[in-house]
């Protein structure tokens, strides 16, 4: 692996400690911090590739850094939880996570995830400038480039989080066709899909939030009752 920096946020010292020797061991750089607060100065600093971030902590708790930090960056965000519900899991993908990771884990696990994450968001070209490009996909007032890894509404840019994007893209190659949630998040996720119909419907309904005119009426991501997501064909 190249020396892709990791932030690892936790007021559990222990679980910094471990989680930073199992991705020092994979060639990761890593940084530390034990709250809200202390990821925010990281992250000032730059060089961060992903972050891996605890939820209940004091003085700013990972869901308000992880709102803070979507205002600027767009890196890859893993949120570690204690809590299992799905209202929780829902709300962090709500806020911007690309995924949810339950405690108590295997540090080995956490690796694979945040290579798999890593793998995608490079692929996206989230880390570097886009390529000039001609590859579009127009539909309706929506168009995709998938040269540049862009969506825009209306001929404006839409900021996408990597996993939106992915997602985005699978239904732009394929307007029209019907994709199950199993699908859509063994395609994108790269891994086997299991209770996953509220992560992607959470990260439906940020997309639906982002391009839709009235999110509550959407005209292009459409849902078809016990089949899946569609992009709905639409005219210029």
């Amino acid at each position: 692996m190249a020396n892709e920096k990791i932030l690892v946020v936790d007021d559990d010292r222990a679980i910094v400690e471990a989680l930073t020797i199992q991705l020092k061991k994979e060639g990761f750089e890593v940084a530390a911090a034990y709250d809200g607060y202390g990821a925010l100065d990281v992250l000032a600093g730059g060089g961060v590739d992903l972050l891996l971030i605890d939820v209940m902590m004091p003085q700013l708790d990972g869901f308000s850094a992880i709102m803070r930090i979507r205002e600027k960056q767009n890196l890859p965000i893993l949120v570690m939880s204690a809590k299992t519900e799905d209202t929780d899991k829902i709300l962090g993908l709500s806020i911007g996570a690309d995924d949810y990771i339950t405690k108590p884990f295997n540090a080995a696990e956490v690796v694979a995830r945040v290579k798999s994450h890593l793998r995608r968001y490079y692929q996206l070209g989230g880390a570097g400038p886009a390529p000039a490009a001609e590859n579009v996909t127009r539909v309706g007032r929506l168009s995709y480039d998938f040269d540049a890894h862009q969506l825009s509404a209306d001929g404006a840019p839409v900021r996408l989080t990597a996993t939106e994007t992915r997602i985005v893209e699978l239904l732009f190659r394929n307007p029209g066709r019907i994709f199950s949630a199993e699908e859509i998040y063994s395609r994108v996720w790269q891994e086997e899909s299991y209770a996953c119909e509220n992560t992607v419907m959470v990260h439906i309904r940020h997309i639906r939030e982002k391009t839709e005119l009235n999110p509550k009426e959407p005209e292009y991501i459409k849902v078809v009752w016990g089949l899946g997501y569609k992009l709905e064909k639409h005219g210029r």
